[in-house]
């Protein structure tokens, strides 16, 4: 279990990586628009803010996909084979539930409370009725929470059914296709679930609303825990936008009405919060300002001595990204799936920081990173509130203290597996003959390529003897060192290969429509012995056929042999003849290769750069490969 749980953590990294820059990019560009620093300069309409502010539109790309990141990410250090294959079968799955939710919520809105939804319209800083757009889909918040599940469900299918051999006749829907075909499914009663239930939680989350309002102190440390607490779900929306944005204190939102009034609050000289009370509710910018960079301390003091130094690096740029900024996600993903226990302490503190502050006087515009701390608050109202925020800083250092020996604590006791406390490689065993040879059948047994894979390398001469290796549609294209040790045609057909072709140290193997599968179990072989061959495409190459019948597969194995779709000219067909032209005839397979393939090819004639097939639905065929000519 703890290695599940230290891979998934893992996995998780995959995209946090991407968010330090990010931040940091982020931040500057906020520094560099703000007029309190740079006058007037830095006034909207100057070509100084217009270079900023397009600068920090890039830089907040990854800020604005995280839930795509998720669903690509998590395949990739999840899945046990093909990680770049699961991305891809993860991203249009995901794709799919999404515009499943939208079909549900558009053509049967009103069952599940959206009557209007077609007229909703997705607008920054609101609720949008629980709605948001991803991948330009109009579908239901469900934020990270909605990325990871699907992402997971994926991963389950991949590593379960993505080399699963189907019967020749439904070969083309094998791989990848099959585990979309699967998610799909998968996917309509997950939208269906998540349509009808999603919605009441959010209402829920809404209907707390007037009770955190009205209940002072109590008020401001649930809403500040809740809007910890509910990051991961999306929900945390539904807390502060209606306060920060909306009118759920203040007619305008709590920020335009602290902007219009600022300059009145910083010439009066009673307190804040008798001043500004409902400010209390924009206090959430303390834990990034003082918890983030005290788990971080937290995260460094705890990592293993070997990796201090990559646990430093890791976590010094995300820190000030937190700090300046208040951008956290690049610290909290880092232990919230892996140390659930830790998040909820952490809304925890963050909540009885943000209630204690507001007990002792301090109210104001503490949304973000210290940037704006600066410049919204501490400059415009130091001369005459200067002792608020002595106060501030003091209770927010003492809980920084308090969150960085809890965390230091808790992780050494549950041996939590934060940055730099990932398990050591086991080391090696000896294991028996008879441990090896079980093993051995085990892996043969689970992958139905394996036997393959091993007969094509060993007739391939051996890894030492590969330069090159890739593939098209149907076949496995190989460069060797040396044609002499080649197997013969004979070991090939033995290993189900349709046929071999020869241009000299150029090899084709005729695999079929097997040949991704077949290739990617090459490739770990390769791997497996520590080769370094740095021309492997274990992808397959050839993506143009969408095979999604009989006739397509015969149209690849044919294309093929006629020297790839780029050698081909132009197609005809009739009833039973097919006729190709070709731009070069000398990468065109002999006629005895054309009779290998299995397709009952009654007869062929290559004049020329003309190549004649007697074929049954060669008017069909020719179809299938004009329409990829174009």
């Amino acid at each position: 279990m703890m290695q599940k749980v230290q891979r998934f953590g893992a996995a998780m990294f995959t995209p946090v990586l991407l968010f330090s820059f990010a931040g940091i990019m982020t931040a500057i560009c906020v520094l560099m628009t703000n007029t309190a620093l740079f006058g007037s300069l830095a006034a909207s309409g100057t070509a100084w803010f217009g270079i900023w502010k397009t600068l920090q539109a890039g830089a907040f790309t990854v800020f604005a996909i995280i839930p795509i990141l998720f669903v690509v990410g998590l395949p990739i250090g999840l899945a046990n084979k093909s990680q770049g294959r699961a991305a891809m079968e993860s991203l249009v799955i995901y794709a799919t539930f999404n515009y499943l939710v939208n079909g549900i919520l558009a053509n049967f809105g009103s069952a599940f409370g959206f009557s209007n939804f077609d007229k909703i319209q997705i607008i920054p800083n609101s609720t949008n009725q629980g709605l948001t757009n991803i991948m330009g889909i109009k579908t239901l918040d469900t934020s990270i929470i909605g990325a990871l599940i699907v992402a997971g469900i994926t991963v389950w299918l991949h590593n379960r059914y993505f080399d699963k051999k189907l019967p020749d006749f439904l070969g083309t829907f094998q791989g990848s296709p099959y585990v979309v075909i699967l998610g799909f499914i998968l996917m309509i009663p997950l939208a269906l679930i998540t349509c009808w239930g999603w919605p009441k939680v959010q209402m829920g989350i809404s209907s707390l609303q007037n009770f955190m309002k009205s209940s002072g102190v109590l008020g401001v440390g649930i809403y500040c825990f809740l809007q910890r607490v509910l990051i991961p779900t999306g929900l945390h929306h539904f807390i502060y936008i209606p306060f920060i944005y909306g009118p759920a204190v203040v007619p305008e939102g709590l920020q335009p009405w602290w902007f219009t009034h600022l300059s009145s609050i910083a010439a009066s000289t009673k307190p804040l919060k008798e001043i500004a009370p409902q400010m209390g509710f924009a206090l959430f910018g303390h834990e990034k300002v003082f918890l983030i960079p005290a788990i971080c301390l937290a995260f460094y003091f705890t990592a293993k001595k070997s990796k201090k130094e990559s646990t430093a690096a890791l976590l010094i740029p995300a820190g000030l990204t937190s700090l300046l900024a208040g951008i956290t996600e690049p610290v909290e993903f880092t232990f919230l799936f892996v140390a659930p226990p830790l998040w909820l302490v952490y809304s925890t503190l963050a909540a009885i920081m943000d209630a204690t502050l507001y007990a002792f006087g301090v109210v104001g515009m503490f949304e973000n990173g210290l940037i704006e701390y600066i410049t919204q608050d501490w400059i415009p109202l130091w001369t005459n509130h200067w002792q608020t925020f002595i106060i501030e800083i003091v209770i927010s250092l003492i809980f920084s203290g308090i969150t960085f020996f809890v965390f230091k604590f808790m992780i050494e006791h549950f041996n939590y597996l934060t940055p730099g406390r990932e398990t050591i490689d086991d080391d090696p065993t000896l294991i028996s003959k008879k441990e090896f040879l079980a093993k051995n059948q085990s892996n043969i047994s689970s992958n139905p390529y394996q036997e393959r894979a091993e007969a094509y390398l060993s007739g391939l001469g051996g890894v030492e003897n590969i330069v090159e290796l890739a593939s098209c549609a149907t076949r496995l294209r190989v460069t060797v060192k040396d044609e002499g040790k080649l197997a013969s045609d004979d070991t090939f057909k033995a290993a189900k290969a349709s046929g071999v072709v020869h241009h000299g140290k150029a090899i084709q193997v005729i695999v079929g429509l097997d040949v991704p599968q077949v290739l990617e179990t090459i490739q770990e072989l390769i791997n497996k012995q520590g080769a370094d061959i740095s021309n492997i495409d274990s992808q397959n190459s050839n993506k143009i056929f969408d095979l999604n019948n009989p006739i397509a597969k015969k149209a690849a194995l044919i294309v093929d042999s006629a020297g790839e779709i780029q050698n081909i000219t132009d197609v005809t067909g009739n009833k039973d003849r097919l006729t190709i032209s070709v731009k070069n005839p000398t990468t065109v397979d002999p006629k005895d290769v054309f009779l290998s393939l299995g397709l009952d090819i009654k007869n062929i004639a290559i004049i020329g750069q003309q190549v004649e097939i007697d074929i049954s639905d060669a008017k069909q065929i020719a179809g299938v490969i004009n329409k990829i000519l174009g």
